[in-house]
């Protein structure tokens, strides 16, 4: 039985169906992994969150498009979510004050740290990230 469960959560994450969808989000002051990867300089981490945005960036234009963006994800604690727009639709009509959930991979920097890699992976070599916001997933 366990086996089977197994063998279904792999099929389902290879397929993008990825099971961290169907989790309850958390709130943007227990984004505790967050916190601890940020305080240990850690990277290369997938993480699952939520935050409020602070500040909408100008998308960056240079090789793949991201649009940017900061969200305030604790008290103590901002990142920037870069999300490729020439794998991954926008998030349309995205402002200061909105809430958006994410998935994806967590780089370290003095500022708080990055979230990238919040899509799909055309080419199967990478976890499938996300969005969510307004109640729309956008991977």
């Amino acid at each position: 039985m366990l086996a089977g469960f197994a063998l279904l959560i792999y099929l389902l994450a290879q397929q993008g169906e990825d099971l961290a969808r169907a989790l309850p989000e958390k709130s943007p002051g227990s984004n505790i992994v967050l916190q601890t990867a940020f305080s240990k300089r850690q990277s290369d981490l997938q993480v699952k969150g939520q935050g409020i945005v602070k500040k909408v960036l100008p998308d960056d234009l240079k090789g793949s498009r991201h649009q940017k963006f900061i969200l305030q994800v604790n008290p103590n604690q901002t990142v920037l979510v870069a999300h490729n727009i020439d794998v991954a639709p926008r998030l349309p009509g995205l402002k200061r004050g909105d809430s958006v959930a994410f998935y994806g991979e967590y780089e370290w920097n003095k500022r708080g740290g990055v979230i990238h890699w919040t899509h799909h992976d055309p080419g199967g070599r990478h976890i499938n990230g996300w969005l969510k916001y307004n109640g729309q997933i956008y991977w």
